[in-house]
C-alpha cells in the first residue's frame, strides 16, 4: 500500500499505473535520503531562551527593588527581601510561565536524547531546563516564606480596621454627650447618633455592623457624704444659732458600654470590642479593665 503524495490517498499497487484518487503518475524512483542532514537547534535554542529570560527577569526585579527600597546596602537579608518582593510581582506571571517551561524544556530534552542525529544543542537545553527550574523554586520558596507573614499583616490590617470604627463610634457617642448632656438611649442609639456632622461618613459605616442589644448606657451618681453640722459664728453663746448645711445636689455621669462584634462578625464571642470610657478593649482587656475599676477604693 502507497500514499498519494499528490491527494493523500491509499494505492494498492504501483503508483506508476496512475492514482484512482486524483490520477497522478509517478515518474521516477523515490528520492534518496541526503547523505548529510543538518541537525536542528530550534528545541534547544527555545528551552535556553526561555529559561534565560525568566532567569534575568527575576534577577532584573531583585536588582530593582533592591535598590529602591533597600539602598542598594550590601547586606544578606536586604538581597532577600528583595527578591521576596520581586517574587510576589511574579508570582501570577512567572509560576504559569514555569510550568510551562519546565514542561516545554522537559520534551526538549527527552527529544535531543533520543535523536541525537536530528535535535543538537544538548548543553543549551540543559542550562535553559536549568535556569527555569531554579528560578521556579526560588519563586516558590521565596513566596512560601513570606506567607506567614503576610497573613499576619493581613490580620493586623483586619484589626486596625475593627479598631477604627470602633474610635468612630466611641468619638459620636462622646460628641453626642457633649451636645446633649448624656448618651443616647438604647433604643435610639443608632438614630441619635445619625443625627450628628458626618462628612466623610465614618460614622455611618460604623452603624452598619453595631447592634443596640450589645449597648448599654450606664448613669454614674456622685453624691456628697452625710450630713455634717456646723457651728455659726457666736454658736457657742447661743444654741439657737446652731444651723444645718444642707448636702449638695447628686451629680450624674452619663456613661456607656457598647460592644461590636469581631473578626467573626457575631456578638458576645471572645473576640469581641468593648468601647466604654472612650477605651477600646478586647473582650479579655475589659474583664480585667472592670476587675480592677471594682476593685480600686
Amino acid at each position: 500500500m502507497i500514499i498519494c503524495p499528490a491527494c493523500g490517498s491509499t494505492v494498492d499497487g504501483q503508483l506508476s499505473n496512475g492514482c484512482p484518487s486524483c490520477g497522478a503518475r509517478a515518474v521516477g524512483p523515490p528520492l534518496a535520503k541526503p547523505e548529510h542532514q543538518l541537525v536542528s537547534y530550534g528545541a534547544a535554542g527555545l528551552t535556553g531562551l526561555v529559561g534565560g529570560v525568566m532567569a534575568a527577569g527575576f534577577v532584573t526585579l531583585t536588582a530593582v527593588a533592591w535598590i529602591t527600597k533597600m539602598g542598594a546596602l550590601p547586606r544578606f537579608w536586604n538581597i532577600i527581601s528583595a527578591g521576596e518582593t520581586a517574587a510576589w510581582q511574579l508570582k501570577w506571571v512567572a509560576l504559569p510561565i514555569a510550568i510551562a517551561s519546565v514542561w516545554v524544556g522537559s520534551k526538549s530534552l527527552t527529544a535531543i536524547k533520543t535523536s541525537p542525529k536530528q535535535f543538537g544543542g544538548l548543553r543549551l537545553a540543559r542550562a535553559g531546563y536549568l535556569a527555569a527550574v531554579m528560578t521556579t523554586l526560588l519563586v516558590a520558596t521565596l513566596i512560601g516564606i513570606t506567607v506567614p507573614q503576610r497573613l499576619r499583616h493581613h490580620q493586623w490590617g483586619l484589626e486596625a480596621a475593627e479598631n477604627a470604627r470602633a474610635y468612630t463610634l466611641s468619638r459620636a457617642i462622646l460628641e453626642y454627650r457633649e451636645l446633649h448632656g448624656t448618651v443616647p438611649p438604647q433604643d435610639e442609639l443608632i438614630s441619635q447618633l445619625r443625627t450628628l456632622p458626618d462628612p466623610n461618613g465614618s460614622i455611618a459605616a460604623a452603624l452598619s455592623v453595631v447592634d443596640a442589644n450589645g449597648y448599654q448606657p450606664i448613669s454614674v451618681v456622685a453624691a456628697a457624704g452625710p450630713k455634717t453640722k456646723t457651728l455659726a459664728r457666736g454658736g457657742a453663746i447661743r444654741n439657737a444659732s446652731l444651723n444645718l448645711v444642707s448636702d449638695p445636689p447628686a451629680v450624674s455621669f452619663p456613661n456607656y458600654e457598647l460592644r461590636l462584634p469581631g473578626a467573626d462578625k457575631k456578638l458576645n464571642t471572645d473576640d469581641d470590642l468593648i468601647v466604654s470610657d472612650g477605651l477600646v478593649m478586647t473582650a479579655s482587656e475589659f474583664a480585667a479593665y472592670r476587675a480592677s475599676r471594682s476593685s480600686a477604693p
